[in-house]
C-alpha cells in the first residue's frame, strides 16, 4: 500500500476514532522484528506479543522480516493500513539508517508514529589488559600522548557500538584508529580478546564472561546511569565526558497516520507490560533498563535521535549504500 492510500485510510478511520480505539484489537495483530531470530529486537518483539496476547486474549504474532539494517520492516510498516494491525520494532539502528542509507524510501521521523518506547541498552568501553589505562580519563590521556596510534573494533559501518567510539574521539577531542570488522561482533571480539585490537565498545551482556575472568577490562559503560549488571561501574559521563551518552534503545512504531485514540490506547497497554515484574527481571537479565514514554515525548525523542546520530554518522563517514 502507498503511503497516499495509508493517509486515505486513515481519514476513514477518524471517522470514528473513539470506537475503533474501544473494539481494538478485533482480530490477529501482526508485531514486525525487521531482524532475524535471537537478537535484542526479536527477543523484545517477542515479549511484547505474548504480553498482548495474554492481555487482549488476542493473537499477536511476530514476522522477522531481514534486511537493510532493519530498513525492509520498517518500510512495510510505514506502507500498511494505519489501523493498528501491523507494528513494527524500531530502534537506534533506524534513527542511524536516516543518514546512514543515502536512498531509503520511508522516514523514521515523518512516515512511522512512535507509539511507545520499550527499553535501553547501554554497552561499555573495555580494553585489552595489555592497554595501561584503568579509567576513561587515562585512556583520553592515553590517546593525546599517541595520536592515531590506539586501535578500536568496530562491528560494522553504523553500529551503534562504532559511531560511540567516534562520538567518544569526537568529544575527548582525540584521534584514534577504527578498525573495521564485517559480519557481526564475533571475530572483533576474538581479535579484541587476543590482543589485536585495544579496545571497543560492546554490549553488556557479551561483555561480562570477558570481564570477569580479567580477559577484558571494563572502563565505563556507554549509558548516562549505571549499568544493573555492572553496577559498580561507572559512566563515561561521570568520569572524563560530561553529557556522553549512547543506549541502544527500542520501540514500538506504527503508521504514521494510525489516530490518536489507538496510539493512546497502545501506548497504555505497553506501558502497563513494562512494569510487570517478570518483564523488569527478563529486561534485567538482559543488562536492558524498561523506558515508558508517553506517545509525544518519544516522538521528540526520536526526532532528536536522528539529527544526533545524523551528525555523528556524518563525521564517521559512515555509509551503507
Amino acid at each position: 500500500m502507498k503511503l497516499r492510500d495509508a493517509a486515505i485510510a486513515a481519514l476513514a478511520l477518524a471517522a470514528v476514532p473513539g470506537a475503533a480505539a474501544q473494539d481494538y484489537p478485533a482480530r490477529t495483530v501482526r508485531l514486525i522484528a525487521p531482524t532475524g531470530p535471537g537478537g535484542a529486537t526479536d527477543t523484545l518483539a517477542r515479549m511484547v506479543a505474548q504480553k498482548l496476547s495474554e492481555r487482549w486474549h488476542r493473537g499477536v504474532i511476530v514476522d522477522n522480516r531481514v534486511g537493510a539494517t532493519g530498513n525492509i520492516g520498517a518500510e512495510i510498516t510505514a506502507r500498511s493500513a494505519p489501523d493498528g494491525y501491523t507494528l513494527v520494532v524500531g530502534g537506534a539502528a533506524h534513527a542511524i539508517n536516516m543518514t546512514l542509507y543515502r536512498n531509503v524510501s520511508y522516514d523514521l521521523g515523518r512516515d512511522l508514529a512512535a507509539v511507545a518506547r520499550l527499553a535501553g541498552y547501554p554497552s561499555v568501553i573495555v580494553v585489552h589488559p595489555s592497554l595501561p589505562v584503568a579509567s576513561v580519563k587515562e585512556l583520553i590521556a592515553l590517546a593525546r600522548a599517541r595520536p592515531g596510534q590506539l586501535n578500536f573494533g568496530s562491528p560494522a559501518p553504523g553500529s551503534p557500538n562504532r559511531l560511540a567510539m567516534v562520538q567518544f574521539m569526537i568529544m575527548a577531542g582525540v584521534k584514534m584508529t577504527d578498525v573495521p570488522y564485517k559480519g557481526g561482533s564475533g571475530q572483533m571480539v576474538i581479535d579484541l580478546v587476543a590482543g589485536q585490537v585495544q579496545l571497543a565498545s560492546m554490549g553488556l551482556p557479551p561483555s561480562i564472561a570477558y570481564i570477569e575472568s580479567g580477559r577484558l577490562r571494563a572502563l565505563a559503560v556507554t549509558s548516562l546511569k549505571r549499568a544493573s549488571l555492572l553496577p559498580h561501574l561507572p559512566t563515561v559521563s561521570e568520569t572524563g565526558l560530561p553529557g556522553f551518552d549512547v543506549t541502544t534503545w527500542f520501540g514500538v512504531f506504527a503508521p504514521a497516520a494510525l489516530p490518536k485514540p489507538l496510539v493512546a490506547k497502545l501506548n497504555g497497554e505497553i506501558n502497563a507490560l513494562l512494569e510487570l515484574p517478570d518483564v523488569k527481571e527478563r529486561l534485567a537479565r538482559l543488562g536492558a533498563e524498561p523506558m515508558p514514554q508517553a506517545p509525544e515525548d518519544f516522538a521528540r525523542y526520536v526526532r532528536e535521535e536522528i539529527v544526533r546520530w545524523g551528525k555523528i554518522v556524518k563525521a564517521a563517514g559512515a555509509t551503507a549504500d
